[in-house]
């Protein structure tokens, strides 16, 4: 659901820096909003030095960029909450200043999203959304919390082509 991009210039970040930004990030979304943890995922991506340009210019410091997309309907106060941890938290797994560390959340509408063949719930209707699904979908997103997101999606009676669309018109109609 939440999905974070964590972008900084190629040797900025070791394997265990990542770790702890993915952890702490994971975390404070979660806390947060009330979502599950095994909702969010963070990606990281790391840019060549001359592909990264600020003010026309390259970026030449350590920089870590941090874009949030996140479902619509969080109180200003949630996302005050969720901006100021993640500046403090960030900033000390990466072992840079705070005002290296830029983020920006962007809402997304629910309905306009789609995660495990589902159209996504607004946000405190998760517990709900997650009841409603079909068990073989449920079983498959929940392998996300206990394998740490390397679950293998089990085979499915139809492919999700021919369920997919089925799922999103009834739901657009009815909800």
């Amino acid at each position: 659901m939440p999905t974070y991009t964590v972008t900084s210039l190629k040797g900025c970040l070791n394997p265990h820096k990542r770790e702890n930004i993915a952890a702490e990030i994971t975390r404070i979304h979660s806390e947060t909003t009330g979502a599950p943890a095994y909702f969010a995922q963070v990606i990281f991506t790391e840019v060549l030095p001359g592909r990264y340009f600020v003010g026309g210019r390259p970026l030449r410091n350590q920089l870590i960029f941090v874009n949030g997309q996140i479902r619509a309907g969080r109180t200003a106060e949630s996302k005050d909450s969720l901006i100021a941890q993640m500046i403090a938290s960030i900033a000390e797994a990466a072992g840079l200043p705070e005002n290296n560390i830029w983020i920006y959340i962007t809402d997304l509408i629910p309905r306009q999203m789609v995660e495990f063949g589902h159209v996504l719930p607004e946000p405190g209707d998760e517990a709900r959304w997650v009841a409603t699904l079909p068990e073989h979908d449920r079983a498959f997103m929940q392998s996300f919390a206990a394998a740490g997101g390397l679950a293998k999606r089990p085979p499915s009676r139809t492919s999700p082509h021919a369920r997919g669309p089925k799922r999103l018109e009834g739901r657009r109609r009815g909800g």
